[in-house]
């Protein structure tokens, strides 16, 4: 089994399961709900529903004969977390090097020779 970081981004790579997850952002959704106006069947549709949950993006209740769909609140915080050190490593990263580069220049500025 992948671990938790691998399955929300595999979860999140496919466009049908991010439209899925846009559409229950709007609020609670049982799966018929979901199925209208998509072209697709309620299998298909069922089957997405499985990756969202098993990637932890997604939470289904029972209520009477409907299983509503609605985000997990801490779905995307692994996700989250790993993109904001990975901006925070990526700016400091090109601030050295814009360092270096103005180092570099700074003796042209001044009429210097390289």
């Amino acid at each position: 089994m992948p671990d938790p970081l691998s399955q929300t981004f595999s979860a999140l790579a496919d466009p049908t399961r991010r439209a899925i997850l846009a559409e229950l952002a709007l609020g609670e959704r049982t799966v018929s709900q979901l199925v209208e106006g998509r072209g697709m069947s309620q299998p298909a549709i069922s089957k997405h529903l499985k990756v969202l949950q098993q990637a932890g993006l997604i939470e289904r209740g029972r209520e009477a004969q409907t299983r509503p769909c609605r985000i997990a609140p801490r779905g995307l915080d692994a996700a989250s977390g790993w993109i904001d050190r990975c901006r925070a490593d990526w700016e400091d990263t090109f601030g050295r090097m814009d360092a270096f580069l103005a180092g570099m220049a700074a003796p042209r500025d001044k009429g210097g020779t390289p």
